[in-house]
């Protein structure tokens, strides 16, 4: 038996294979929301522009009502030979309705209605993660003015090399995730066009209204071309592109979760909320949920990855190719909003080691910067000759197993007899972080202006 939706073309019923291989209803039935508000608004504009009877668009719209209904009281059966999200609506419509069920396709194909319904799922599901961010921003921001002067060693190739505060580290990352925002709102203004009445590719020669149907649904405007809006998948790709940038950096504040809480570093602590034990070592607490946002970065690039492959060799206009657009986008942006979520809650449960993070802050001759600015400023030397001065007391330092502000004076001046003993006023690590006064600098003065900066921006949105 054919597909009754295929009309007289085919005589025979598909191939389980060829069944299996194209049906995508597993995946496609959470656009159920958004297919449902295109066909109530595409049956609004064909009758207001007198292509069906307001009748048969009242049944439409009623019948489209109690599907919704059904599918989110969970007494919907989805049936696999429908293939999609579109024929099990469209099929369930024809059961409540009878044949005016029919003449919601009227002027629209799958091509468009698919393209529609994605954009309008990509667009619901980049609002609620640029809320989770603003969360994450909120909850790094508080953590920051609270530990605004508390000194931790700054690093760079992973070895100590400026004191910084604690809260100076987390305000990066809300920077870090205000672009991740702004990457996720730029591309939603991009896909925020509507291809509904593209139809197949060519357009229609029914008279549809398409900035109506637009307007309807919330979209900026139609788009401008049908062969454009039936095969665009841009607005995949760049979600995408900007989730995977936001999974990195996620993955990167993971990873210095991981190291701070090592016990070699110990600069941080984590309940038991975020961690877990082991099996065999009754002393360990592990970081699961930091590796895990670290891991789940792998899965969001590859969706990347996948639907750049994808899209890479397709002419216009739709192709088959396209049904892989969607199981990857749904599953790599539902492991970022998992991973937003976790770093919210262990940013919330960090509990700094204020005196372990201050002792490592003042390891590695951390301050030999600030001997060489003290030399710059005090003594008006050139900067690259202070460098040198400095190298040669730090290399003294070493010999001597001695930290930087416990050199004896008279060792100072054996290296440079300018040096007087105003310069251990620069030498210890709160000293350091009070200097760094330049604007976005690490000065604790500095850190609560823009983490309070952040709050009230953040409240008010």
């Amino acid at each position: 038996m054919s597909n009754k939706m295929w009309g007289g073309r085919f005589t025979s019923a598909p191939d389980a294979i060829m069944e299996e291989i194209n049906a995508s209803i597993g995946f496609d039935q959470r656009l159920y929301a958004q297919d449902i508000a295109g066909s109530k608004a595409h049956a609004a504009m064909l009758a207001t522009q007198g292509i069906i009877a307001g009748d048969d668009a009242q049944k439409i719209q009623d019948g489209l009502d109690t599907i919704l209904s059904e599918i989110e009281a969970g007494n919907f059966s989805f049936r696999r030979e429908l293939e999609d999200i579109h024929m099990n609506v469209e099929s369930r419509l024809a059961e409540l309705i009878g044949a005016s069920a029919g003449r919601l396709h009227t002027a629209r194909s799958r091509n468009d209605q698919v393209a529609t319904d994605f954009r309008l799922y990509m667009r619901d599901t980049i609002d609620a993660l640029d809320a989770q961010l603003a969360d994450l921003q909120l909850a790094l921001a508080e953590k920051a003015l609270a530990h605004a002067a508390t000194v931790m060693p700054g690093f760079t190739h992973l070895q100590t090399a400026q004191p910084v505060t604690f809260g100076h580290h987390l305000m990066a990352y809300v920077e870090m995730m205000n672009r991740d925002r702004g990457r996720l709102k730029d591309a939603r203004a991009r896909l925020n066009e509507c291809p509904l009445g593209s139809a197949a590719l060519a357009g229609t020669s029914f008279p549809i209204d398409r900035e109506a149907t637009a307007a309807a649904l919330g979209f900026a405007r139609p788009t401008a071309n049908s062969l454009d809006g039936v095969s665009d998948r841009d607005f995949v790709m760049e979600t995408l592109s900007a989730a995977s940038i936001c999974a990195v950096h996620l993955s990167r504040f993971a990873e210095e979760v991981v190291i701070w809480t090592s016990p070699s570093f110990a600069l941080v602590k984590l309940s038991d909320a975020f961690t877990t034990g082991s099996s065999i070592m009754p002393q360990k607490r592990n970081p699961d949920a930091a590796e895990l946002v670290r891991a789940k970065a792998g899965r969001i690039i590859g969706a990347l990855t996948g639907i750049l492959v994808v899209m890479k060799g397709l002419p216009l206009a739709y192709a088959k190719d396209m049904q892989e657009d969607k199981e990857g986008a749904f599953d790599a942006l539902s492991a970022l909003s998992l991973v937003i979520a976790a770093s919210a809650g262990m940013v919330r449960d960090l509990t700094p080691d204020a005196d372990r993070m201050k002792a490592a802050a003042g390891q590695g001759y951390s301050t030999a910067t600030d001997l060489a600015d003290w030399l710059v400023r005090a003594l008006n030397i050139p900067f690259r000759e202070a460098h040198h001065i400095t190298g040669r007391i730090v290399g003294l330092a070493a010999d001597k197993g001695l930290a930087l502000d416990h050199v004896p004076l008279a060792d100072m001046k054996a290296v440079d007899a300018r040096i007087t003993d105003d310069v251990y006023s620069v030498l210890s690590v709160e000293r350091s972080v009070d200097s760094r006064m330049s604007y976005g600098g690490t000065a604790p003065e500095r850190v609560r202006a823009q983490a309070e900066r952040w709050l009230k921006q953040l409240a008010g949105e």
